[in-house]
């Protein structure tokens, strides 16, 4: 079948804005100066990890089938489940490392990581995030936070289990995921690495009393 290439690139806009919203994800920042900031950056940073890992090994794995599939309810379906509990783990391993990062090295007192992150996931109920993945979502987050040590978190593979979750969640046949496995971490690893710098950059000049 031929494809046409406008109605190709068209599909591939639709397919990026049903993973989320475009103005999730490309908001540019000078400076992180507030809490409301801070909150922003995770959501955003969070979300387009996501979006670029997850679309990313299912267009490398399937091609221009993948674009084809989006018709498909059941597809569709996997794809938003996917979607969703990679994001929320996303979430949760970058407000980890924010506050990390913040509390060492940036001497933060005041540990905002709980509210901001239940304040994200709450928000999100309006963006589609079901009921039931927001109870697991908050349920895992609380349970992760009663062992988190923020002095070392952020040195201690702080983006581990959203790789683990693109891997096990992305609607991909489980043999065919094995074959990929180390592939499909590095891709998330080398994503997260650029937001660690891009952080770094924004935070350069921050410094609680």
């Amino acid at each position: 079948m031929k494809l046409n290439f406008n109605n190709f690139r068209i599909t591939l806009k639709t397919v990026l804005e049903y993973l989320f919203p475009v103005e999730k994800v490309t908001s540019y920042f000078k400076s992180i100066k507030s809490k409301e900031d801070l909150q922003k950056f995770i959501q955003q940073r969070s979300a387009h990890v996501t979006q670029t890992t997850l679309y990313g090994y299912l267009k490398t794995r399937m091609g221009h089938k993948f674009t084809l599939m989006v018709d498909d309810e059941e597809f569709s379906k996997s794809i938003n489940l996917a979607k969703w509990n990679i994001y929320m783990v996303a979430l949760a391993d970058c407000s980890f490392y924010v506050f990390s990062i913040l509390i060492s090295e940036k001497n933060l007192k005041q540990n905002n990581c709980r509210e901001v992150f239940l304040n994200i996931i709450e928000n999100e109920k309006k963006n589609g995030l079901s009921e039931e993945i927001f109870i697991k979502a908050k349920t895992d987050f609380l349970n992760r936070l009663e062992k988190i040590d923020y002095k070392k978190y952020y040195l201690e593979e702080p983006f581990k289990e959203s790789g683990l979750a693109l891997y096990h969640w992305s609607p991909i046949a489980d043999e065919l995921k094995e074959l990929d496995k180390k592939i499909v971490l590095n891709s998330i690893k080398l994503k997260w690495n650029l937001i660690v710098e891009e952080f770094a950059k924004l935070t350069k000049n921050l410094k609680f009393n």
